[in-house]
């Protein structure tokens, strides 16, 4: 598969990085290393020793320093060899590749490319768990598939009528009506009124109303997701375009989600939810995880069953359908970068 280097991609939340405890993930197919130190500082080195390749991860952190545990080899942060316990002099290539590595928005940023472009302007604008608008739930699912399937079905929503029969209950609309798409420089909008409903974020109100969801999916594979409820004809007076959410009667909130592929077929799915705290509070926080919880168990099922399927299939090969124009333009855009990188 095909994935975008020069990109920020979601490592972890900020909040399960524990100071002078070291961190390791796989990021297209690269071990990392990722620890904070007692000044607040975060690095992210190879998770390999230049010795005899032990994993510094299993490192104890000493100042803004990580020494390997296995024979006592200790790093900078920009990956060189400081100490070589035994030996004065130390190798011009004793060093490991270093990561930029943000803290924003509750998550952890690696860029994977080269380090000269890692732009922080490109972190997708996600919003973090300290947010005061707000009441986010959040967690996480590692997956035996490639991360490219759970991108595509994350920028094709007509599985909801189909998958999530028994959790979203979105009814039949989401199959039999394409949404707008719309290109963005580094990623898709998907936008869609669904008029004259009684879906379930609406059965408080009283009586059928228009109901609005939009996200955006950018690259690395970020979806960032609101939506809410209206007053009946709020679609047409609006010519479908994007409502003024001070005017939803309920149903405001946000997700924040990252897809973030590991090693060959393994991928790590980040995700928050919950309600605008002007439309909910804790209590419909927990429901909502509660339902996206088994939402993304459905999901998990079918696209590691699909992987299966693939994996078993020579020379596999799809068939597009109407619903695919932003599947068909994200990866587009994903092999273009890819290409000129």
């Amino acid at each position: 598969m095909t994935y975008v280097r020069n990109a920020w991609y979601v490592a972890g939340w900020t909040h399960e990085l524990e100071t002078d405890k070291p961190f390791a993930i796989t990021i297209l197919k690269e071990r990392i290393v990722i620890w904070r130190t007692g000044s607040g500082t975060i690095h992210a080195l190879e998770d390999r020793c230049v010795h005899r390749l032990a994993p510094l991860s299993l490192g104890r952190c000493e100042g803004e320093r990580l020494r390997c545990m296995y024979h006592g080899l200790l790093f900078d942060p920009d990956g060189r060899v400081a100490e070589m316990p035994g030996q004065q002099k130390i190798p011009p290539d004793a060093k490991v590749r270093c990561y930029p590595v943000v803290e924003r928005h509750s998550w952890l940023w690696v860029w994977m490319g080269n380090p000269e472009l890692a732009d922080q302007a490109l972190i997708p604008p996600a919003v973090g768990l300290d947010h005061l608008d707000y009441i986010l739930g959040h967690g996480h699912l590692d997956y035996e598939a490639e991360a490219r399937l759970i991108n595509d079905n994350l920028l094709d929503f007509s599985h909801l009528t189909f998958v999530h029969a028994n959790s979203f209950g979105p009814g039949p609309q989401f199959a039999e009506s394409p949404a707008r798409i719309t290109p963005l420089d580094r990623g898709i909008r998907y936008e869609r009124w669904t008029e004259n409903t009684r879906g379930a974020s609406s059965r408080k109100s009283a009586g059928p109303m228009d109901s609005f969801m939009t996200y955006d999916f950018l690259i690395p594979g970020v979806l960032l997701m609101t939506g809410g409820v209206f007053p009946l004809g709020t679609a047409k007076e609006l010519d479908y375009g994007a409502p003024d959410y001070s005017r939803a009667v309920s149903g405001v909130t946000f997700t924040s989600q990252a897809v973030t592929p590991m090693a060959d077929r393994t991928a790590r799915y980040f995700f928050s939810w919950g309600p605008h705290r002007s439309h909910g509070d804790e209590v419909l926080r927990d429901m909502l995880m509660s339902i996206a919880d088994r939402a993304f168990g459905e999901d998990k099922i079918m696209i590691e069953a699909q992987q299966k399927v693939i994996d078993m299939t020579p020379d596999p090969q799809v068939m597009p359908s109407a619903h695919d124009r932003g599947v068909t333009l994200f990866n587009r855009l994903v092999g273009k970068l890819a290409k000129q990188e």
